[in-house]
């Protein structure tokens, strides 16, 4: 695969790619700002410190190492925070992907893989298609959505192949419990679960008026190690048959917030205890993905998606930082 670039591999995301490339003897160049990520989850490949915003920084990194191919994780991702700092969101996700793809061409870059977002689709009642109409709620969304385009248009101009992953809701830890969720700022509802057990407080629910089954909102959840797999399956496939794609990364199973109180319960053995808070702007109240074009086309499925097990790896990954 020649040495492979990955942006934001100090993160959630990135650092199980980092770890499944490494134990498949990848050669990974890795460029993380540590504005959220840690370099203590960085266990292989070459690190740099830096920020995809400086493009001479990354001029840098492309000159001196021979890259084949690109998995573009790094980004600002909280809906809520988005609308606050609107000028921060557009400079980081799309003007550093910008100055990524202009590197690319100017060194021949054959490959990107692009973390995307189930965010670009905003409301939607069914399950979805990766054809439904974008129209995201939320700035972050409407920036993932924009780089979308980018990667597209330069891809049709400069003739590199690129597959978009659209992921619904990352959760779960390594089996082996060497990574997981380790934010400052902790805004995902499982580890946010945690938290309210561990300090036996309730746990926030951000609006119970939703138009769903129990009022909560409801999103498909699928393990980290999953997502990992698919970024090595899709570099795989782009490598030997040179077509681009956009493909969905999910369950098809939809689950409430409750849902995943009572599944945390249960699985724990532990009570938790919520509160009703006011909705979150930009929360749509549903999102599911249909994921039968990856099957058809990557002939992925998951395999650790199932939510007992991200619950107990979680909670294992959880009890061992805390």
């Amino acid at each position: 695969m020649g040495k492979i670039l990955v942006t934001g591999g100090a993160g959630y995301i990135g650092s199980h790619v980092v770890k499944l490339l490494n134990l498949k003897k990848k050669e990974i160049i890795i460029i993380d700002n540590l504005s959220t990520g840690k370099k203590k989850y960085v266990k292989n490949g070459i690190f740099f410190k830096g920020d995809i915003r400086n493009k001479s920084h990354l001029y840098k990194i492309f000159s001196n190492h021979k890259i084949k191919s690109v998995i573009h994780l790094a980004a600002n991702c909280l809906v809520e925070e988005s609308h606050n700092k609107i000028d921060e969101y557009y400079e980081n996700n799309v003007v550093g992907t910008i100055n990524l793809l202009d590197l690319m061409v100017k060194f021949k870059v054959e490959n990107i893989i692009f973390s995307s977002s189930c965010s670009v689709y905003g409301y939607k009642s069914n399950k979805i298609k990766e054809d439904d109409n974008l129209n995201p709620i939320n700035v972050y969304g409407e920036t993932k959505k924009v780089c979308e385009e980018l990667i597209q248009s330069y891809s049709k101009a400069y003739k590199f192949n690129y597959i978009i992953l659209r992921y619904f809701n990352a959760c779960g830890a390594d089996l082996e419990n060497n990574l997981g969720e380790d934010r400052e700022n902790e805004t995902h509802l499982i580890p946010l679960i945690f938290k309210s057990i561990q300090n036996n407080k309730p746990v926030n629910i951000f609006g119970k008026d939703y138009k769903t089954r129990d009022k909560t909102c409801v999103r498909d959840y699928i393990h980290v190690q999953d997502i990992a797999r698919a970024h090595f399956k899709s570099l795989s496939f782009l490598r030997k048959n040179k077509k681009s794609f956009i493909f969905n990364l999910g369950t098809e199973k939809g689950l409430s917030v409750l849902d995943i109180i009572n599944i945390t319960s249960n699985v724990l053995n532990k009570k938790v205890r919520y509160k009703i808070s006011n909705r979150r702007k930009g929360d749509p109240p549903y999102l599911v993905a249909s994921s039968s074009k990856i099957k058809k086309k990557l002939n992925f499925t998951n395999k650790y998606s199932d939510p007992r097990l991200i619950i107990k790896t979680a909670w294992k990954w959880f009890q061992s930082i805390n």
